[in-house]
């Protein structure tokens, strides 16, 4: 039984550590903060890093410190923020592919991405754009289907690898549609491309990035685009229309980035992130600089992104499973 003494011992203690976990809270950040990036730099997941890094910089004078941490289909640098301490000093730039695919992909992961994080907040999205090169006789994605199921497998996707969105992207149309085609896997987006203009694959789903770099010297032809509305970052894509109103309802398929931290993060940490990272989403600058990456900004709260990532943890695992998709 505790004795009067005790007792007050114990309350001040109380108060002491309530006290000093609001001050921790009010006085963060106070040393820089680590944004760990899971791709070797240049790529588009670094240049939003970069950009958001910045922009978080200069509106609210914080100092954040990209690093890039590569390996594993981004499972490394993801696996460094899980195992980080739960301060706020550590967050990461997470994607598609290392939240919501390869855990069905990966034989084994360092991490549970519904368990080992702290949802902070979407940053942007990226469909993919179903590509013919431009001496092809389809002009719709319905020439696509109907040639498709006429012949199965006769058509050639080219891909930058098994499990990637593009490959994805194309496996949930054939699905949907009813058809069967040869997934031709490459190195490498760069490869894949190269074949199509050359007339080794009949199509391919390209990030906006490169198909508006082809579509800019005509050298192929866009039939739909894979996000759920129709995207304006480019004057060349804005009349693509998506795959949904070309006869698929429902469909979506993109790459998307969004921050997290180690779970167990303070909250109040997490909404004060959340906050900076939407304010800059909304500024033109940011919009613009997004555009030329080929990206659209996106932002939520916490809530709304742990909802996001259950369902795409879901869709895209259930596919890899149907599918019996394995790594190259």
């Amino acid at each position: 039984m505790l004795k009067p003494g005790m007792l007050v011992t114990a309350a001040v203690s109380a108060l002491l550590a309530v006290c000093s976990g609001t001050a921790s809270a009010e006085t963060w950040p106070g040393r820089p903060i680590r944004l760990v990036v899971p791709f070797p730099p240049g790529g588009g997941t670094d240049a939003v890093a970069r950009l958001i890094a910045e922009k978080m910089s200069t509106q609210a004078h914080w100092t954040v410190v990209v690093e890039n941490r590569p390996g594993a289909g981004g499972n490394v640098g993801l696996d460094v923020v899980a195992k980080a301490p739960a301060d706020g000093y550590t967050i990461g730039l997470g994607q598609t592919a290392n939240l919501a695919i390869n855990p069905a992909l990966y034989p084994k992961m360092p991490f549970d991405p519904l368990k080992d994080f702290a949802p902070i907040t979407t940053v942007a999205s990226q469909p993919v754009v179903l590509l013919v090169n431009a001496a092809s006789p389809f002009k719709t994605l319905k020439d696509v289907v109907t040639a498709a199921k006429a012949k199965p497998e006769a058509l050639r996707m080219g891909t930058p690898g098994n499990g990637t969105v593009a490959h994805l992207t194309g496996e949930l149309l054939e699905r949907q549609a009813g058809f069967r085609m040869l997934n031709v896997p490459y190195k490498g987006a760069s490869p894949a491309m190269m074949d199509l203009l050359g007339n080794q694959v009949e199509f391919n789903f390209a990030n906006t990035a490169a198909a508006i770099s082809q579509l800019s010297s005509q050298k192929v032809r866009a039939l739909a685009i894979s996000s759920a509305q129709r995207v304006r970052i480019s004057p060349l894509l804005a009349n693509v229309p998506t795959v949904a109103e070309s006869g698929y309802p429902g469909f979506e398929a993109i790459t998307w980035t969004g921050l997290v931290a180690p779970a167990r993060t303070p909250q109040a940490v997490i909404d004060r992130i959340n906050a900076e990272v939407r304010k800059a989403l909304k500024t033109q600058d940011v919009l613009d600089k997004l555009a030329v990456e080929g990206s659209t900004a996106m932002g939520s709260t916490p809530q709304q992104f742990s909802e996001y990532l259950h369902a795409e943890h879901q869709k895209w695992g259930a596919l890899v499973r149907e599918a019996n998709i394995k790594l190259d």
